[in-house]
């Protein structure tokens, strides 16, 4: 079995979302989520949730592509993950591209596929507003 793991706050999820899941469900046969808490949200991504962890794992939970949605609580949990996990392929938006090469050490493929353009949980917030 080909395992894939992400990782995301995916608050006010949209579209562009669920294009990244699809996306990278059909690169093997089981997805993983680590999806951000809201303490890591906050201390290390300096950024509020809409939505409280818990919710946005019900979300995630509901989305036909995801099989597993671990919380992220760390930068650096990636690692432990990718052996705990025994994962294939580690995916993320192209907005990261590069940053996460060194992960190809740890024997996964680093796959960054490109962000659905027109739309942005930023996009969504900053409309909202105005």
């Amino acid at each position: 079995m080909k395992k894939i793991i992400t990782y995301g706050t995916f608050d006010l999820l949209h579209y562009g979302h669920i294009n990244l899941l699809r996306r990278a469900k059909k690169l093997g046969d089981y997805l993983i989520v680590g999806l951000s808490t809201d303490k890591f949200n906050l201390e290390e991504k300096h950024k509020q949730s809409y939505f409280t962890y818990e919710k946005r794992e019900q979300l995630l939970e509901a989305i036909r592509y995801v099989d597993l949605v671990i919380p992220e609580k760390s930068w650096d949990q990636k690692i432990k993950d990718i052996q705990e996990f025994k994962i294939n392929t580690f995916v993320m938006g192209d907005d990261w591209k590069g940053k996460f090469d060194f992960l190809g050490d740890e024997g996964v493929e680093v796959v960054y596929l490109p962000r659905t353009k027109e739309i942005s949980t930023s996009k969504i917030k900053k409309d909202l507003q105005s």
